[in-house]
């Protein structure tokens, strides 16, 4: 029987997708994030906005998970999560995190870092609301994060949220809402075969943006 280390050490996966030059790259990062975004939805990524987020714990342990890009502006990367699960502690503690895209079908990486912080609680309350019923009582009911006694518990208490809530409008949990990072540092990574890839960093310098080519 193979062993899965045996089998983890055969696997060899050869990039080949696209072409990537220094001149193709946008004077903006966020121009060539969004121009890499609609390939990645173009291509049928399973989960495009897909993107791992790092945090830093008060005890200096990094903890990831993926959540969803739900946005980008002249101010970052918007995404939406429960202010006082794990990563909205980590992120009370230390304000500056990362994003990890990865988009396997294009054989694409762009790494984010940056500081976050809290939308306008307007913005939350708008975004709430445009989200399906199911998932406006999913948030309200989880205390994300917290010690479940059981999954009878929670599934009591969606149902007992559904029935308050019938007729009326479900409202924002004061402990939900979004949040923006604003990158400091972009890095796209393309996979190129026999493992040259190309690495292209922009690093925020004062107002402009800085852009280095990387070894692979």
């Amino acid at each position: 029987m193979i062993s899965i280390n045996q089998k983890l050490a055969d696997l060899r996966i050869e990039y080949k997708y696209g072409d990537q030059t220094y001149f193709d790259i946008q004077s903006n990062p966020l121009s060539q994030f969004e121009k890499w975004m609609e390939d990645a939805i173009i291509s049928v990524a399973a989960i495009p906005n897909a993107m791992h987020l790092s945090t830093t714990g008060i005890d200096g342990r990094p903890s990831g998970r993926i959540v969803l890009l739900h946005g980008l502006d002249e101010r970052g990367f918007i995404f939406f999560s429960n202010y006082e699960s794990r990563k909205g502690q980590d992120l009370k503690h230390c304000n500056y995190a990362s994003l990890t895209f990865f988009w396997s079908e294009l054989f694409r990486q762009v790494r984010i870092e940056g500081e976050v912080s809290r939308l306008p609680e307007s913005e939350s309350d708008g975004y709430f609301r445009s989200r399906p019923r199911e998932s406006q009582i999913s948030a309200l009911a989880s205390e994300q994060s917290r010690v479940l006694e059981s999954r009878e518990v929670l599934e009591k208490k969606v149902f007992e949220l559904k029935q308050k809530y019938k007729d009326l409008p479900v409202p924002r949990p004061g402990e939900w809402g979004g949040y923006y990072l604003s990158p400091h540092r972009i890095e796209f990574w393309q996979g190129k075969p026999g493992r040259l890839h190309d690495r292209i960093v922009y690093i925020l310098t004062g107002n402009s943006w800085k852009i280095q080519r990387l070894y692979p």
